[in-house]
C-alpha cells in the first residue's frame, strides 16, 4: 500500500509526487505514455516563467511559483532556472493605444501589487537592443526560460514512476482506492490526477463520480526556430536577449540559450482578446518584418521537436485544481493552458499538500472542481478554443 498514486506523469504530476515525498509520503506516479513524451504538454526544451498578468491572482501565484522554483534547484542542485528577464513589447503601427497593450497593463498590475518591471521607450529599445523595432518595453528582470529537460530528469530521479501504464479500474474499499492497471494493482490512501487530456476518462473510473471538466485543445499556430548570422549571434543569446512577448498580437520569443537550444524560438497563436482586424501581424514571418528587422536574415525552420502538443483549455479559462466532489481523499489538476508549466512547483505543492495533510495553505477556493460538477460541463467548444489561445 501506498500514501499516494497520481495518475499523469507531466510536470504537475512529478512535482506533486516530488513535493508529497518531501513530506515523507511513499508514492508511486502512474504515466500511460513516457515521461517527457513530445505528445504532451510538458514536454519542450524551454518554457517561459514570468509573472505579467493581467489578473493579479495569476501574477502573485506566479512570483510564488519561482519562490518554489528557486526553492527546487536548491534542494536538487539542479541549474532548471535560465534568468534572461522578460520583456513586453508594443509599437504604435500596430497596436495604436499603447496605453491599453498588454505591455503597459501588465505593468500597471505588477506595480500595483508591489512587483516592478523596467520601463523603456523606443530610443532605450533601439540603443539596449538593436535588433528590436519597438516604442514600448516593460522588462521583468526576474523572470525568464526553464530548462524543461533539466527540470525533468530532476524530478524523474526522486519520484517512483510506471511509465507506460493504462489505468483500467478503479474502486474504493473504505477509505482506501484501489487501482487497477495492466501493470498490476495499487492500494492508496490519497489519489491525485494530472492527466491531461486523460483527465475525464480516468474520472469516469472513480465510483459515483459525475465531474467531467470541459477540456478543449489546443496549440500554437506556428513556431519556427531563427538562427541569426554567426556575427549577429550573441545579441540573440540568453546572456543578452530577454523572453519578448508581445501578447497583443499572440506573439511570444524564446533567446538562444548555449547548451540547450541554438536558435531563437518564435510562436505565435491567435490571442483571444484582441480582433483579428486591430493587429497586422498574423504569422511568425510579420512580426519579423515589423518588430524584429535584426532577425529578416536569419535561417528559418519549422519547429518539430516541441510545440507540437496540444494543450488543455478549460471553459472558463481558470485552473481546475482541487478535491473531487463526493471523492474523500482525491484530488484533480488539469486546464493549465500553454503558458502553466511555470506554474508546477506550486501546483504540485498544493496537490501534495491537499493529499497528504488533507489541505493546502493556499487559497484554491477559485479554481474548485465543483463548478463543473453535476451536469454543468458540456461538450461545446469552449470561448478559448473559438477564438484562440488566451494570453495568460
Amino acid at each position: 500500500m501506498t500514501d499516494l498514486v497520481v495518475i499523469g506523469g507531466g510536470a504537475m504530476g512529478l512535482f506533486t509526487a516530488y513535493h508529497a515525498a518531501e513530506r515523507g509520503a511513499e508514492v508511486v506516479v502512474l504515466e500511460q505514455g513516457r515521461i517527457g513524451d513530445p505528445t504532451t504538454a510538458s514536454y519542450g526544451r524551454t518554457r517561459s516563467f514570468r509573472s505579467d498578468y493581467l489578473d493579479p491572482h495569476y501574477a502573485r501565484l506566479a512570483h510564488e511559483a519561482f519562490r518554489l522554483w528557486e526553492d527546487f534547484e536548491r534542494r536538487t542542485g539542479t541549474e532548471a532556472l535560465v534568468r534572461c528577464g522578460c520583456m513586453n513589447i508594443a509599437k504604435r503601427s500596430v497596436t495604436p493605444d499603447l496605453d491599453g497593450t498588454y505591455a503597459q497593463q501588465s505593468a500597471d498590475v505588477l506595480a500595483r501589487i508591489g512587483m516592478s518591471s523596467e520601463a523603456l521607450d523606443g530610443q532605450a529599445l533601439r540603443h539596449r537592443f538593436p535588433y528590436l523595432d519597438a516604442d514600448l518595453g516593460r522588462l521583468e528582470a526576474d523572470a525568464g526560460v526553464v530548462d524543461v529537460g533539466a527540470a525533468t530528469s530532476a524530478l524523474a530521479a526522486r519520484v517512483r514512476t510506471i511509465e507506460g501504464v493504462d489505468t483500467r479500474e478503479i474502486t474504493r474499499a473504505g477509505q482506501l482506492y484501489r487501482v487497477v492497471t495492466d501493470a498490476g494493482e495499487f492500494v492508496t490512501r490519497s489519489l491525485v490526477i494530472t492527466a491531461g487530456h486523460g483527465t475525464n476518462a480516468v474520472l469516469s473510473l472513480l465510483p459515483g463520480c459525475d465531474l467531467q471538466v470541459p477540456i478543449t485543445r489546443d496549440r500554437p499556430r506556428e513556431a519556427k526556430y531563427l538562427v541569426p548570422p554567426a556575427h549577429e549571434r550573441e545579441r540573440f543569446t540568453s546572456t543578452a536577449m530577454p523572453v519578448i512577448a508581445y501578447l497583443d498580437t499572440g506573439i511570444y520569443c524564446h533567446p538562444i540559450v548555449d547548451g540547450l537550444v541554438e536558435a531563437v524560438k518564435i510562436g505565435y497563436y491567435n490571442p483571444p482578446d484582441v480582433p483579428r482586424d486591430r493587429t497586422s501581424i498574423d504569422s511568425v514571418a510579420s512580426f519579423v518584418e515589423q518588430c524584429m528587422p535584426g532577425l529578416r536574415d536569419a535561417a528559418v525552420s519549422d519547429v518539430q521537436d516541441v510545440d507540437g502538443c496540444d494543450y488543455d483549455l478549460v471553459a472558463d479559462d481558470d485552473f481546475v485544481l482541487g478535491p473531487i466532489p463526493g471523492q474523500p481523499n482525491a484530488y484533480v489538476g488539469v486546464g493549465w493552458r500553454g503558458t502553466g508549466y511555470k506554474f508546477a512547483p506550486w501546483v504540485g505543492r498544493v496537490l501534495a499538500e491537499s493529499a497528504v495533510q488533507g489541505g493546502t495553505v493556499y487559497d484554491i477556493a477559485r479554481f474548485d472542481p465543483a463548478r463543473f460538477d453535476e451536469g454543468k460541463a458540456t461538450d461545446d467548444p469552449s470561448v478559448a478554443q473559438e477564438l484562440g489561445t488566451a494570453s495568460r
